[in-house]
This record gives C-alpha cells, structure tokens and sequence, in this order.
C-alpha cells in the first residue's frame, strides 16, 4: 500500500507539473476554464446585476427593427447610438434569445458562455505563442472588474474583444484571410479595435509584402460596408459621422486615466494633441526600432517588400509569438494614450496584461506588482489622482518594459512563413 508520504510526494509532483512543465499546459488550461466557469456562474448568483447600457443597446436596436435606418435619430436612455453596425446586428441576436431583452438571465449567459471563449481564446493564445510559464494562466480569472464588465454589465466592448483575440490566434496560426475577417468583425461594433491596426500592418507586411497587405486592408474596409449596408444605403452621412467619430470627447468625471491632470486641461484640444503625438510618436519608435530588429532594421523590411510588392520581405520568420507580442503592444501603447479610459474598457487589455508582463526583463516581484497595481487601479470607483496615477505609471512601466525587454517575443515557436 503506498504510505501517506508517496502519495503526497505523487501529489506535488503533479502539481509542479501543472505549474511548471510546458506538457501540461493545456492541462492547466482546461482546469483554469472550468474553474472560472464555477467562479462566473457564482458571480452570476450572488451578485446583482447593475443597468447601465443595456436598456439603451435594446431601445436603440427596437428603432431599428421599426424601420429607422438614420443613425442620427436612434437613440436610447443614455444617449445616441456611436457604434458601427456590427453593435446593432450582435445585439439584434441578442435580443431575439432573451424575448426582447427583457430575460437578464438568459443574456448574463450569453455573456458568460462570450467570457469563457475569450478566456479559452487567450490561453490557446499564450500556449501557442509560448514564452510564459504554465502558472501564469492562474492570473487570468482573478480581474473583479472583468468579470463585472462582462456579466453584471453586459457592455457591448465584450464581442469586441472576444472577436480580436480569435483574429490574433488566427494571425498566429498563418490563418490570416480568417484573422482579417475577424478584425473587421471586431471593428465593425466598436473601433477600438483599430488600436491593434498599427501592430497588424507590420505583421501582415512582413509576412506577405506590401500588395497583399493592402488587399488585408481593402478587405477590412469592405467587412465594414458589408455589415454597415443597411444604412450606407439610406443615410450614409449620418452612419459614418456617428459610428466611427474619431472626435467624440468623454466626459471627465467618468475617466480612470489622466484623472491627476485638471478637468480644463483633460478637455482642452492642446491635451487631446499632445496624446495624440505620443501615441503616434510611440508606435513609430516600435516600427522602426523594435518590431524588425531581427530582419536587420524597419528599412530593410520596407526596401525588400515595395521592390517586390507581389512577395513577402522574407527575412525574419512571423512566429505566433511575435504575432501576438506586437498587436498586444499596439493596443497597450493605445491605451496608454488614450485621453479617456471608462470602466469598461479594462476589458481591452485586461487577459492581455500577463503575457506582457512576461515580454519584460523585469523581476518576477515587480512584474506580479505591476499587474496588480493596474487591476487595483480598474478597481477604485470613482477613480482618485492616486488610482490614476498608479494606473499611467504602471501602463508606462510596462510599455518601457516591452521596449527594453523581448518586443519581438521570445519564443522561436510555431512559426508560419508566407509561401
């Protein structure tokens, strides 16, 4: 019989395995699903469910089904409706499944079943592109605030994210025509997804040269009238002001970032540039210092693909890795530079967080201390010039993390070339 000390000596075993040895990833995976899955059904039960946009998402979309097809006169409760068409289709299932959005409970379980694809998304993400241990993914169901925006909010920003984190497994897979059409998916109900376009050029140009690059790009674009027909056809002004306008401003007492500047300034045109410029400046510092490093330098890259438009540069291979590390850091520089980031939008980047962490050089110590000092920052309502400031100073840290760490990845894993 095996004594007490064999089975607890069987028993680490195990449990190191889970935690540390890379075969048993996908082991460690399915358990940390399945255990948030108990965890959201949980939530579900014992906490209540707080209105906020959803009364308005099921307004608006009830205009629409009467027949209004000017994006200038749908409006609900909370005010107008400022989302690509993509929003009003998700939420026309949406309302079909929960007897005219009046069942909550049906739609917290779509949202929990949207919740635990996008948590099984990131971990095939994580495991494909390698370069983190197993114990990692333990981090993943701890966000509060996560699983609030998701099933005790209801925020249309869920399908978003979801969408875009299928389109950069499918990146990583060298499924790119599938990876495109899920972008454009992801775009067409918020544009938000446009802060992971700077990173996807540069994967897609590498890996395909610049004349199929373009064709990604046309493809996107065409995925945005497909799904926008019904009102490009009636009043397309008022469709393209109102769903992609890039100069809406959000009100300040609803900010989590920047709250230590003053109100004046957050509002002022000279604030909203000067992010702008750091955003951009940003993210050319990373095109050409950092995202080709490897292939010998950003000019290089661009001198081989426009001579040969129809081929790719074919210098360095596009791994899952760097697929996943250069669109996680376009979003998270986007972020950074937001002049407005709402409660709600912590979802953008929230699975994503870990994986950066791990594309620092930094200690294990500070690495666990910046993720929870971001997670605690989403976390104080409203937020405070101290949560605020925690929260920029952490998003920069991280940000120069990356740039001094592994911004090209680690992992020499699962790597597609372009034929």
């Amino acid at each position: 019989m095996p004594t007490t000390n064999h089975l607890l000596g069987r028993l680490y075993q195990l449990v190191r395995s889970l935690l540390t040895d890379p075969r048993y990833f996908y082991v460690l995976a399915t358990l940390v699903v399945a255990g948030d899955a108990v965890l959201t059904q949980l939530i579900i039960r014992f906490v209540p469910y707080t209105e906020i946009d959803w009364e308005t998402y099921i307004y608006q979309l009830e205009l629409y089904l009467k027949g209004e097809r000017d994006y200038s006169l749908i409006s609900g409760p909370t005010g107008p409706i400022v989302y690509p068409a993509g929003h009003v289709h998700v939420h026309h299932f949406l309302y079909n499944i929960t007897d005219s959005g009046n069942k909550l409970a049906i739609a917290q379980q779509a949202y929990a079943a949207l919740y635990l694809v996008y948590l099984s998304l990131t971990c095939v993400t994580y495991g494909q592109a390698g370069g983190v241990p197993n114990w990692i993914m333990l981090l993943l169901p701890l966000s509060k605030r996560l699983h609030s925006i998701f099933v005790l909010r209801l925020f249309n920003d869920c399908w978003t994210v979801a969408a875009v984190h299928a389109a950069v497994l499918a990146y990583g897979r060298g499924l790119d025509i599938v990876g495109t059409l899920l972008f454009g998916f992801a775009l067409s109900v918020k544009m938000s997804a446009l802060l992971y376009l700077p990173g996807l050029l540069v994967v897609l140009f590498k890996r395909h040269g610049f004349l199929a690059t373009i064709g990604h790009v046309l493809a996107i674009g065409a995925t945005q009238v497909l799904i926008g027909l019904p009102f490009l056809l009636h009043h397309h002004k008022s469709y393209l002001k109102y769903s992609f306008e890039f100069s809406r401003a959000f009100l300040y007492k609803w900010t989590v970032n920047w709250r230590f500047v003053s109100e004046d300034t957050f509002l002022s045109p000279a604030w909203s540039r000067a992010l702008l410029v750091g955003h951009v400046t940003t993210l050319l510092a990373f095109g050409l210092s950092k995202w080709c490093r490897s292939d010998g330098g950003i000019w290089r890259v661009l001198s081989k693909g426009l001579r040969r438009p129809l081929r790719a540069p074919l210098l360095a291979p596009v791994t899952a890795d760097f697929v996943a590390t250069v669109l996680f850091t376009s979003n998270l520089v986007g972020m950074l530079f937001a002049r407005s980031l709402h409660y709600q939008f912590y979802s953008w980047y929230a699975l994503q967080l870990p994986f950066l962490a791990w594309r620092t050089k930094y200690p294990l110590l500070v690495k666990l201390i910046l993720l929870f000092s971001i997670e605690y920052a989403w976390n104080v309502f409203p937020s405070t010039t101290l949560s605020s400031g925690i929260l920029c100073a952490a998003n920069s840290l991280l940000v120069i993390g990356v740039w001094f760490g592994y911004p090209e990845g680690v992992s020499k894993r699962d790597v597609y070339k372009s034929e």
